[in-house]
């Protein structure tokens, strides 16, 4: 039988699930329906029950457990159940902490339980696919009809995409702070989202390059945004690099440290509500940095430069690309002035983070 490419079978589930159908996920002879916690409504889940042969249960990480309250052990992913079935409002209450007020249900009454390998890949799944990390499960045939999608797939799929990627187009593009430059595109085999280089000046690959990971950032790169300080950093790292002589920005898509722009946005809610940037992802079910950074090591090793000097504030930047087998012969300090704005944040990632800023006490 034809089997598609397992890129394009996760792409596929991944639009599946953002346009909140459910799917099929398997692996050997076991399979579960899943569906979005996001698409979950009262009518929807009676229609998604019936398709299963069990009742609904809810997979999510435990880090969201944990802030709940409802499971206090180290298990990364949960399943939870209640005694005769979960309904819409406590799916909702359960998976997205920014949920309409409504009266909290009866969490005492709740079934947590450590979620199976397949189970895991789903909430995998979900995270891929930028939305909560979360979804409803119901048992299921292998002959049920929904678009279905391996398990292994899903676990290898960023490994995969990022040992796929290839340079696809390059253009010269002068910049403000760097004249001689061009941007080069690299994209993975199932055509998925495109991660970006900024090349700039002639490279050396036979010494160490100046380079920058920049991940995108919709607000601080485009619209000047004054919550966080990657607007800064990345004008300055392209003059920075410029001013060098060459050099190269990776620009990577990984908004929000890599759990997307919306839920960028839920977590901007949350901190505005009290939380402070980690404390955010936490409460959204994210661990603080989702990021890999594999895509920017296949990025250097196209471009031909295997040692390189690091421009960063974040020491687990510097041993992340050296695990990916990048020499990181020097660490560049990468700092800009807080403003009111910002300064919290700043200082949440010295103080939590481990970036490396030199803030005074706060008086």
């Amino acid at each position: 039988m034809f089997r598609p490419d397992p890129l394009i079978e996760v792409d596929r589930a991944i639009s599946e699930l953002r346009r909140g159908a459910g799917l099929r996920v398997y692996s050997g002879t076991t399979s579960v329906l899943m569906l979005a916690t996001e698409a979950v409504s009262t009518d929807l889940l009676v229609l998604f029950a019936a398709q299963g042969v069990s009742t609904p249960r809810l997979v999510m990480t435990g880090t969201r457990a944990n802030v709940l309250g409802i499971d206090k052990s180290d298990r990364s992913t949960c399943v939870v159940s209640a005694p005769d079935s979960l309904d819409a409002a406590t799916i909702e209450y359960l998976a997205n902490p920014l949920a309409a007020k409504a009266p909290q249900p009866k969490l005492s009454a709740l079934i947590v339980n450590q979620a199976t390998p397949l189970e895991m890949s789903c909430v995998k799944l979900a995270k891929l696919s930028r939305l909560l990390p979360a979804a409803v499960l119901v048992d299921c045939p292998e002959t049920s009809e929904a678009f279905a999608v391996e398990a292994s797939a899903i676990e290898s799929y960023m490994k995969t995409a990022a040992h796929s990627l290839r340079i696809v187009s390059r253009a010269r593009v002068p910049l403000e702070d760097a004249e001689h430059a061009q941007v080069v595109a690299f994209r993975p085999r199932d055509g998925g989202i495109e991660h970006l280089a900024i090349v700039v000046g002639e490279l050396k690959t036979d010494a160490p390059v100046l380079i920058r990971m920049h991940s995108e950032c919709f607000t601080g790169d485009l619209m000047g945004s004054l919550r966080c300080d990657c607007g800064n950093q990345l004008r300055g790292a392209i003059s920075e690099i410029a001013k060098a002589g060459s050099g190269i920005l990776l620009y990577l898509a990984q908004e929000g440290r890599g759990i997307g722009l919306v839920n960028k946005l839920r977590a901007y809610q949350l901190q505005d509500a009290g939380f402070d940037t980690v404390d955010a992802n936490l409460q959204l079910g994210f661990d603080s940095d989702e990021r890999d950074y594999l895509p920017a090591a296949q990025m250097l090793s196209l471009l031909g430069v295997s040692q390189v000097k690091l421009l960063t504030n974040n020491p687990l930047k510097v041993a992340a690309l050296a695990k990916q087998g990048i020499d990181v012969v020097e660490r560049v300090a990468h700092i800009f002035p807080s403003n009111e704005h910002n300064d919290g944040y700043l200082r949440t990632k010295a103080a939590k983070s481990g970036h490396m800023f030199n803030f005074e006490p706060k008086k």
